[in-house]
This record gives C-alpha cells, sequence and structure tokens, in this order.
C-alpha cells in the first residue's frame, strides 16, 4: 500500500506542477492582455486548487505511514540533526502545506474578485508565490537540503 500511494503521490507531484504552470500562463496572459475571465479560466483555477488538495491529503497519508518520518519521531534527538531526515519530518511537509494555504487562498480570492483583471492578477500572484515556495521545497537531486530522484520508479 505505500508503495501505491508513493507512485500516485510522485505522480501528482508532476501533475501539480503542470497545472499551476497552466493556470499562471492564463493568468499572466489574461491579466496583460485584459482578457474575459471565461469558464475555462475559472474551470483551470478550480482544477488547479483542487489537484493540490489531493495532493496534500495523499501527502499527509504518507508522511503518517512513512518510516523515515516513522524514524524521524523515534529518534528526534538524533534524527534533527542529520539534513536529510529533518527535511522530511519537518521542513517538507511544512512548507509545502504552507504552499497548498497559498493556492487555496489564491483561488478564493480570485473567485469573489468582481473584474476580470482582479481575477486574473491575484491568481498569478498568489500562484506564482505558491509556486516558488513548491520549487524551494522540492527535494531535487541537486539540493542541498535533500536529494532524490526525479522519477522514482525509474530510479531503482
Amino acid at each position: 500500500m505505500y508503495l501505491t500511494i508513493l507512485h500516485l503521490h510522485s505522480f501528482l507531484r508532476w501533475l501539480v506542477l503542470i497545472c499551476l504552470s497552466f493556470a499562471l500562463c492564463r493568468s499572466y496572459n489574461g491579466w496583460f492582455s485584459n482578457r474575459h475571465f471565461s469558464s475555462f479560466d475559472n474551470w483551470v483555477r478550480h482544477i488547479t486548487a483542487t489537484i493540490a488538495h489531493l495532493q496534500l491529503i495523499l501527502g499527509i497519508t504518507l508522511y503518517c505511514i512513512s518510516p523515515l518520518v516513522r524514524y524521524f519521531y523515534s529518534n528526534y534527538i538524533a534524527a534533527i540533526h542529520q539534513r536529510e531526515i529533518r527535511f522530511s519530518g519537518i521542513e517538507h511537509s511544512s512548507i509545502m502545506l504552507g504552499a497548498i494555504v497559498l493556492i487555496t487562498i489564491g483561488s478564493a480570492k480570485a473567485k469573489r474578485r468582481k473584474s476580470d483583471k482582479d481575477k486574473f492578477r491575484t491568481m498569478a500572484v498568489w500562484y506564482t508565490i505558491a509556486l516558488l515556495v513548491i520549487l524551494i521545497s522540492i527535494p531535487w537531486p541537486f539540493s542541498p537540503m535533500a536529494s532524490r530522484p526525479l522519477f522514482r520508479h525509474l530510479a531503482r
């Protein structure tokens, strides 16, 4: 079960980045070209937040059953001084939760804006900040905080 959730989580990770990038392209384009905020733009806003929330649910599930996190809490004093373990036990989950909160706030605020330009601008600003936060917290293969392969199933 752990591996199934891990693979689904890995897939959703990329889907979140793709949806967020697409939403940002649409929002910046709409903002700077004074386009009408269409029902498709609203759907993109909504589906981006929904996929991010699905990723959050899977991430929390994975966090609760992860052997690495279990080790972190069982050996807290030693583990807090190990960069990779600390990153998995505290930093990654906290920062990603913050990114999901930013996406949620941005989506809700954009939905309630009156003018089309304000909707696009609100999405662009909040989603950009969320994307930057996500990119900082991803355990890239070159990251000094923790490194993992981009595609776990191919790295075996």
